[in-house]
């Protein structure tokens, strides 16, 4: 991170732990920060050189802030984030249900004032992105929040993307974007291997992108760290699953939320909360299930243009579930060209108890011949071992994985120890298309004195267990569909 931010970031991060000592939490203080910072922005926006007309109706905006303290202060800000949830476009998207949450008038000055000694717009737009990247990585590490189902980590964000290689002028969809991390990975790429021109540059920022997710907190996250990376794009609130969106695009890069089933929450008779499982009956799909991973599957084709492709991270039970799964899984691979699966390791995602695998495919025209030829399978799982603290998943583990995938030319691979080829004939003899395929030896199983660390060892028989009840559940699940 560049030197100028230093004294920034010990700013922030000091008085975050300030604001977490008298209750309020990472994911809170982010969500205050975006708030505050972005009425701070609209002010310098209206200053010299830029001399841009506010977009913060007048009483409302930063300066009206700094003009009060105390009890006045506390009731202008609850004023304030009440009014601008009430304006369209990113005003409104950004002040949705806002609330706030820091409840001494003194913090909240002292916060001001902090915000308020920095010229936000003339950083560098790197350091101000690398500041609010900093602040949701640290919101997604606390278990409490359980905001880490809504970050993947940015090392295998940046491999994905760089398997995928996405173009100038297409158009890219995350229809569960959380804080906007392939988002921005996309828009990193693009100028780093392209020159644009002025153009191009304006298609990457204004209309290069697309995103959704279900909880409004982390739309509001989301637009407001695309906004101080440059990016202005259109990010909604919603439940993608809902309907066919019309919309077709170039490429998908995505991260559902995890769990299996989509709920809702309904009242009874008797006044008593229950959930029911939400089953999304949409003719593009062909099954119809409450497996919410399946349905995203199913949505990601619908999503994308002839011969777009996607990359989705999906869990075991995508790969090996019967009923709805196999259907899902038949259709795909003849529909489109599946052509490579990244088995992932467990203690990289911050959501514990998750097996996850990448699943990379082209969709295809109409045809009556299946348009998948091979399935290369990357076992990243066997034999490796990663934490969230102590050994973390970095850029350079996955380098092998993005040489193996071949991105300038895919169709011209070689098998290696951990990447093989199966073909269509192989996958559909396969009981119930079964994609869950290893053929690595566990070192671990056959040398006791070669054992992890006890607290990966320790994690590692967490995730086990979690994923033997996902296929029990799984398992149930077959039978109540048939």
């Amino acid at each position: 991170m560049p030197n100028e931010s230093s004294t920034i970031v010990s700013k922030v991060w000091n008085y975050c732990h300030v604001l977490r000592d008298d209750g309020v939490s990472y994911g809170d203080y982010v969500e205050q920060l975006t708030y505050l910072l972005f009425l701070k922005m609209a002010d310098e926006q209206t200053r010299h050189p830029f001399n841009k007309p506010s977009t913060i109706p007048m009483g409302f905006d930063w300066l009206s802030l700094r003009e009060r303290d105390g009890a006045a202060l506390e009731a202008h800000y609850r004023l304030i984030l009440e009014s601008l949830s009430k304006e369209s476009g990113m005003l409104g998207i950004i002040f949705r249900k806002s609330q706030s949450r820091i409840q001494d008038p003194a913090k909240l000055k002292r916060l001001i004032e902090l915000i308020n000694a920095e010229t936000w717009v003339g950083l560098d737009v790197d350091v101000k992105g690398e500041i609010y990247e900093g602040l949701l990585q640290k919101n997604a590490e606390d278990v409490k929040s359980g905001a880490g189902q809504y970050f993947t980590p940015r090392a295998l964000i940046k491999a994905i993307v760089e398997a995928m290689r996405p173009e100038p002028e297409m158009i890219i969809c995350d229809p569960a974007c959380g804080t906007g991390g392939f988002l921005l990975a996309a828009y990193d790429y693009i100028p780093k291997h392209n020159n644009l021109d002025i153009d191009q540059k304006e298609f990457l920022k204004f209309n290069a992108f697309r995103g959704k997710d279900i909880v409004d907190g982390v739309v509001r996250l989301c637009v407001m760290n695309l906004y101080l990376h440059g990016i202005e794009t259109p990010v909604e609130s919603g439940d993608s699953l809902i309907a066919d969106p019309g919309e077709r695009f170039d490429m998908v890069l995505t991260n559902p939320p995890f769990g299996k089933k989509s709920s809702y929450t309904i009242v009874n008779g008797e006044g008593k909360a229950d959930k029911e499982s939400q089953v999304y009956e949409r003719p593009d799909f062909s099954a119809t299930t409450s497996n919410k991973q399946l349905n995203f599957l199913q949505h990601v084709k619908t999503l994308l243009k002839t011969n777009g492709r996607a990359a989705i991270v999906v869990p075991d039970n995508v790969l090996f579930e019967g009923g709805a799964g196999e259907t899902v899984r038949m259709k795909l691979l003849q529909e489109c060209d599946v052509h490579t699966l990244l088995r992932l390791p467990t203690g990289v995602f911050y959501r514990p108890g998750v097996k996850a695998n990448v699943l990379f495919f082209d969709r295809k025209p109409g045809s009556e011949k299946p348009w998948t030829d091979k399935l290369w399978i990357y076992d990243f799982r066997t034999n490796m071992h990663f934490t969230l603290k102590t050994n973390t998943l970095r850029d350079d583990d996955l380098l092998d994985f993005v040489r193996c995938y071949n991105p300038q030319n895919r169709h011209e691979r070689k098998e290696a120890e951990r990447f093989r080829a199966f073909t269509y004939e192989e996958l559909m003899q396969r009981d119930k298309v079964n994609l869950d395929i290893f053929w690595l030896k566990d070192e671990s199983l056959e040398d006791s004195a070669n054992l992890p660390e006890p607290d990966i060892l320790a994690r590692e028989i967490a995730d086990n267990l979690e994923s033997a009840l996902t296929q029990f559940s799984s398992i149930y699940q077959d039978i109540e569909e048939e």
